[in-house]
């Protein structure tokens, strides 16, 4: 069989270790180069080309089934992460009774012992179920963040176990209680809400900003597990309806130099990766809506031309 191996870039260290185990089955390996950013990011386009009848996809679990001419495969990949620093959290979370415990693929088998040690110390513990992309209770995905919000209303505060602030600075948005990250590799926690009016801010600043926008460009990821023409052909709709020029622009990985010598365009749109329209808005020199923050510019911009026509006629 004709097999190309995917890794993140994380394990992509183990290539060479993988493919020779394959080979010896009598496999025809090859490894994919190009970076992924998650299980929404197969090879499928190196697939075709070379003719491979199998994606091994290392790393994560399976994002959304879909049909392909060709098998995929998901290899998640599970980490012992150590577990001392919970007894550290326990200095900031001492004054909350109910804990939501969320985590990554990598430690999601770990959620039994975090929940044991956080009920021995007499917590209430509630791990929540995911949205769709993500597979398994507890997990969060930087797009499917429902084991945290899910249960928000249940809990007096939220616990992320891992390391980084990627996958809880979403489920901290989409939650409204107290949120902690537990590092167990950096042996840290660290309560994070004060992200939560940064990126406030920084939302309706963008908005503010695209106020004045005439052209639109909408982006549209051609990643399987980020396609989403439908919803862009709609809010291209919603804006020339609002009398302003749209365009749909496509790419498998957006550049965001090439994106900023489009100059034609007065703001852009996300329809891929919902996390490019919170943590990459810096990259571009024009506003980079989400399809929510679109609808709001479209809001106030019928409202602020309403306001002018009315002025107008009492002149």
């Amino acid at each position: 069989m004709r097999i190309i191996l995917q890794f993140p870039e994380g394990l992509k260290q183990e290539a060479l270790e993988h493919a020779k185990v394959l080979e010896k089955q009598g496999h025809e390996v090859f490894v994919s180069a190009s970076p992924t950013f998650g299980a929404c990011d197969l090879a499928i386009a190196e697939a075709k080309e070379i003719g491979a009848e199998r994606i091994v996809h290392f790393g994560h679990n399976e994002f959304r089934h879909a049909d392909y001419d060709f098998d995929v495969e998901y290899v998640p990949y599970s980490i012992d992460a150590p577990l001392g620093v919970l007894e550290a959290s326990m200095r900031y979370l001492q004054e909350y009774g109910t804990l939501g415990i969320v985590t990554t693929v990598q430690h999601v088998h770990q959620l039994d012992a975090i929940r044991s040690f956080y009920e021995k110390k007499h917590k209430r513990v509630i791990i929540g179920k995911p949205y769709g992309s993500a597979k398994l209770p507890g997990q969060i995905l930087g797009c499917d963040v429902g084991s945290a919000a899910g249960i928000d209303s249940q809990v007096d505060a939220h616990v992320y176990f891992g390391a980084g602030r990627f996958h809880p600075l979403g489920a901290l948005l989409a939650t409204t209680k107290p949120f902690f990250v537990v590092d167990p590799f950096g042996n840290e926690v660290e309560c994070i809400d004060n992200y939560r009016k940064l990126y406030r801010q920084k939302s309706r600043g963008k908005v503010m900003r695209a106020l004045d926008a005439k052209s639109f460009a909408v982006m549209v990821s051609t990643k399987n597990g980020q396609f989403n023409m439908d919803l862009a052909k709609s809010l291209k709709s919603e804006i020339e309806a609002g009398g302003f020029d749209a365009q749909i622009v496509v790419s498998n990985t957006f550049d965001f130099e090439s994106l900023n010598n489009m100059r034609c365009f007065d703001a852009f749109v996300n329809t891929a990766c919902p996390r490019l329209a919170m943590d990459d808005i810096e990259r571009l020199t024009k506003p980079l809506l989400s399809a929510g923050e679109l609808a709001e510019v479209l809001r106030m911009k019928k409202e602020l031309a309403a306001g002018e026509t009315e002025r107008n006629k009492e002149k």
